[in-house]
Formats: structure tokens, C-alpha cells, sequence
């Protein structure tokens, strides 16, 4: 790893606008595909006067594969029971369908990420998509459960060499008021991914599109991924500016602390045992040792696997809790949603999928209005409202099933679930500008890599704890709705802990990287 200079800002920019005197300026020069070190929205110099023609179309390549990587964490949940009937095998591997895949996505983000500043993320990018396809049409013909949760895992390995290229591409191909805009199409696509899951996976299996029931679910990818390979070769290509190496022993070690941390909690299908805690505490010293060997990498002059200097201050390293926090409540009040219809209601996967149809569709409304109309004239303070109406989403949501008569549908739960998508649609276009704000190319794949982990982290966490909060009291002779009011609860206390990381991550940039006022990307 190279030190970055501290020399002002426009010392960086006499130094590009030299450098760009010296190339060729006729039309047909080609455009480097690395750039000096500007902070986030800051134009490049002799970038701004001829935008890449492709970007649009790029970007929505770009997006289509972060949706199918991400509703492939998520689609699955609904279709469970019905993949377990016809596959057989133990009931204990229903929740492996989903956490193999999450789990082996979660593994390989910060190693895919590395991989990308090394080899190219562009390339990169092609690899995992042709892969990804590969692995899906895999996943739809198999012929057992554990070959399934095998091939699960292969999915997430190449789900994982595709997301953490997509900041690189965009900041490669985006400048100036252009680029908060790109990046803020990342969270709503995101979360809209995450909650489209299960709606997905319910129709396509109550479909049994040409008696192809649960497979349907895997055979959904094969479209989208053609269509994002034909479109790649117009992606701009894009490398650290400094060529890093691999970090094997940082890698072995933040791989066994995210699999001890991750595989005790969802390895059953009620609450975590005293156990599993005691294994994912050790995985989180693990992980405190992997930080600590990333400095001692840094400090002696070899190529980490996450750039030390995120670390620094704290608005990224509250970014990354304020994620890890959000997305465990997003998973666990969809699990739990999930889990009382199904299993307490028996409703089947259509009725669950479609429950959540209103939180889609308030998240959809509401991060069309942040990103277009909100943020620019607000900025950061359209996070917080986004955090309050969650929570007061997750109270009507309460409320609803306190009101419904014992064993039956809650009426109000659609529109209380409505209320909580408008929250998180709010949330989501200025977290992802907010967090990345101060983050520099040579940061890019580390940050990427980061935030992609920690939300993968985040979600199977909710599951496991908000998840097993409803399983714990369902099973112990508890009606299901009081087990779901105690479920929200607890991810209530979670959005309550998501709060002050919230306010530390948007107070200010990091020491000593702060933008200058007025910047474009500055997102306070």
C-alpha cells in the first residue's frame, strides 16, 4: 500500500490538467481508465467536457446485476418449505438454502474486491455474471437438497466477484453532479432487491411455470444475465490507480471470523444457542485480529486487504455499523412477516410474498422522491426521516397484528408495512452518497467490498436474531401474534441502535478529508 499525498486538493488538479496538456485532445483519444485522486463528485479536470457516451446504458447493467445478486440473497426464504417437500432431506437444512449463499456472498466480497483494483473490474464483472449464470442454471437442476446447498454456495461465490465492482465502474464513468446521482440509483435498487425477494420467490413457485415450481426461482437469472453480458463489453474498464497485491493471511483470517460469526446463528431454525453466541463472539475477535493485522500490513508497507485508512475517524466506520444495523432490521421484520403467515397463519408463499408487495412499492415511491427531489435540497436529513418513519412503520406494524383477531389475517399489517418501505426508501439514496462521500479510487474496492459485507452480515443477523425472537416464542405455545409483536420489537431495538451510528456517520467526513463547502457529493 502507498501512502496518498496530502498535498491541497489543488495541487491534484494543476498536476491532472498538466498531465492532460501533454495527451492528444482531438476526439479519438481514448480516456484513461484511472483518474487522479478526487474526492467523491469532485469533476476531474479534463473529464468534465466529455462525458462516456455509454454511462446510462452501463449504469443500468450495472444495476440489473446488483438486483439479481441480491434478490438471489433473499428469494429463496418463501420458497423454502416447498423446496424441503421436494428435495426431502433434514428440516434443519431449509434455512441453508438461503444462508449458503448469503454466507459464501459474504466470504468472498472483500477478496472479489481486491481482485477487481488488481485485475480490472470490468473483467471481474464479466467473469461473475457468466459465472452467476452458470451456478443458477446449476442451482435449478438439482437433484438434492445437499447438492443444492453446494451449489448455493458456488452462486454466492460469484455473486460476490460481481457487487463490489459496481462503485469502481460507476465512479469510472460518472463525474461532477452526475456522480451522486449514479450512486444514489445503488440503495433503492438495493433495498428494492432485498424485499422483491420474497415477493419473487412466492409467485414464481405458486406459479409452477410449466411445472417448473421452486426452479423457477434459479431459471429467473438467466434472462437479465444474458442481457448484462451483451452490454458489459460497453462498461469502461477500471483499476486501483496503485496496483495492490492479495493479502492470503488477511484473507484466511477475515473469512474464518465472518463463517464463525455467521454459521452458528443460522444453523438451526429457532433461536441461536448459548453455542452458537460463543462461536460468533469468537468469530468477532477473529475479525478485531484481522483489523489489526490489515494495520500492521499497512504499517509495514505491504498491500492489505482493506485499506487501513477507511478506518481513520468515524464517519466510515459508522457507516458500516449504521448498514450492518439497518439491514439486519429490514431482514428479520420481512423473516418475521414471512414466518407468521407461513408457519402461523398457514397462508402459503403467495399470500407472504404478496404482504410484502406494499413495502416494495412504498420504497420504490420514496426513493424515486429522495433521490430526484429530497436529498439535493436537503441532503443527510432525508436519512433521518427516512430511520423515524421505519420506526413508525415498525410500531403501525405492531399495532396491527395487537388488533387482529387471534388466528387471523391482520388487515392492517399491508398498510403499516407501506409506511416502513417509504422509510426505508428514504434511507437508502442518501446512505450510500453520505458513505462513500470521502472515499478515494485507491479506497474504492475496499469500500466497496466493506459496505456489500456488512450488509450481507447485517441481514443474515436480523434473521437470526429477529428471526428467532417469533421462533422462540411460537415454540413455546405463544400465539403468533404476540410472537410477531415481540419480533418487531427487538428489531425496534435494533433501529433505535441504528440511530446515534446514523448521526456519526453524516456529522462530518473524516478527519482530514472533509470537502469543501458546496461540493457536489457532500451530503450534508
Amino acid at each position: 500500500m502507498t501512502e496518498r499525498s496530502t498535498a491541497p486538493a489543488t495541487e491534484h488538479r494543476s498536476g491532472a490538467a498538466t498531465r492532460a496538456s501533454a495527451r492528444p485532445t482531438t476526439r479519438a483519444s481514448a480516456r484513461p481508465t484511472t483518474r487522479p485522486a478526487t474526492r467523491l463528485g469532485e469533476p476531474g479536470p479534463d473529464l468534465a467536457a466529455a462525458p462516456y457516451r455509454h454511462r446510462w446504458v452501463a449504469l443500468v447493467a450495472l444495476l440489473t446485476a446488483e438486483a439479481m445478486n441480491l434478490l438471489d440473497a433473499t428469494i429463496v426464504q418463501v420458497a423454502g418449505p416447498v423446496v424441503h417437500a421436494d428435495l426431502g432431506g433434514p428440516a434443519a437444512a431449509i434455512p441453508w438454502y438461503s444462508a449458503a449463499y448469503t454466507l459464501a456472498f459474504a466470504l468472498g466480497l472483500l477478496t472479489a474486491a481486491r481482485l477487481g483494483d488488481i485485475a480490472g473490474r470490468r473483467r471481474v464483472f464479466r467473469i461473475g455474471v457468466a459465472a452467476f449464470a452458470l451456478t443458477s442454471l446449476a442451482c435449478a437442476l438439482a437433484p438434492t437438497g445437499g447438492a443444492l446447498i453446494g451449489l448455493r454456495a458456488a452462486q454466492g461465490a460469484a455473486a460476490a466477484l460481481i457487487v463490489p465492482q459496481t462503485f469502481g465502474l460507476i465512479r469510472a464513468m460518472f463525474d461532477g453532479d452526475e456522480l451522486p446521482r449514479a450512486l444514489g440509483t445503488i440503495g433503492p435498487v438495493m433495498g428494492l432487491s432485498a424485499v422483491l425477494g420474497p415477493v419473487l420467490g412466492g409467485v414464481l413457485t405458486h406459479a409452477d411455470l410449466f411445472g417448473s415450481s421452486w426452479r423457477a426461482v434459479f431459471l429467473v437469472n438467466l434472462v437479465p444475465a444474458a442481457a448484462v453480458l451483451a452490454i458489459a463489453p460497453r462498461l469502461r474498464e477500471d483499476r486501483a490507480p496503485v496496483r495492490p497485491r492479495l493479502d492470503p493471511a488477511g484473507t484466511v483470517l477475515a473469512m474464518a471470523g465472518t463463517a464463525l460469526l455467521v454459521c452458528p446463528l443460522t444453523a438451526g431454525t429457532g433461536a441461536p444457542s448459548g453455542t452458537a453466541w460463543a462461536a460468533a463472539g469468537l468469530g468477532a475477535l477473529v475479525l478485531a485480529g484481522f483489523v489489526a493485522h490489515q494495520r500492521r500490513a499497512a504499517a509495514a508497507g505491504r498491500s492489505p486487504l482493506v485499506e487501513p485508512s477507511l478506518l481513520r475517524g468515524r464517519a466510515f466506520p459508522a457507516a458500516l455499523a449504521t448498514s450492518t444495523l439497518f439491514f439486519a432490521v429490514m431482514n428479520g421484520v420481512m423473516i418475521t412477516v414471512v414466518l407468521h403467515l407461513e408457519l402461523g397463519l398457514h397462508t402459503g408463499p403467495l399470500t407472504a410474498g404478496l404482504t410484502l408487495l406494499p413495502w416494495s412499492a412504498g420504497l420504490a415511491v420514496a426513493s424515486w422522491a429522495a433521490g430526484s427531489r429530497l436529498v439535493p435540497r436537503y441532503g443527510s436529513r432525508v436519512l433521518h426521516a427516512g430511520v423515524a418513519t421505519l420506526a413508525v412503520g415498525l410500531a403501525a406494524a405492531a399495532l396491527a397484528y395487537r388488533a387482529a383477531p387471534a388466528g387471523h389475517y391482520p388487515p392492517g399489517l399491508p398498510f403499516a408495512l407501506a409506511l416502513a418501505g417509504l422509510g426505508v426508501g428514504l434511507f437508502t439514496p442518501p446512505f450510500f452518497t453520505a458513505a462513500l462521500r470521502g472515499v478515494r479510487p485507491q479506497e474504492t474496492g475496499s469500500a466497496a467490498g466493506l459496505l456489500n459485507a456488512v450488509q450481507q452480515l447485517g441481514g443474515t443477523l436480523g434473521v437470526a436474531v429477529v428471526g428467532g425472537v417469533y421462533l422462540t416464542g411460537a415454540g413455546s405455545g405463544q400465539a403468533a401474534a404476540p410472537a410477531a409483536q415481540h419480533a418487531l420489537a427487538a428489531a425496534g431495538a435494533l433501529l433505535a441502535v441504528t440511530v446515534p451510528a446514523a448521526w456519526a456517520m453524516t456529522a462530518g467526513g473524516r478527519a482530514g478529508r472533509r470537502a469543501p463547502a458546496g461540493r457536489v457529493g457532500d451530503a450534508r
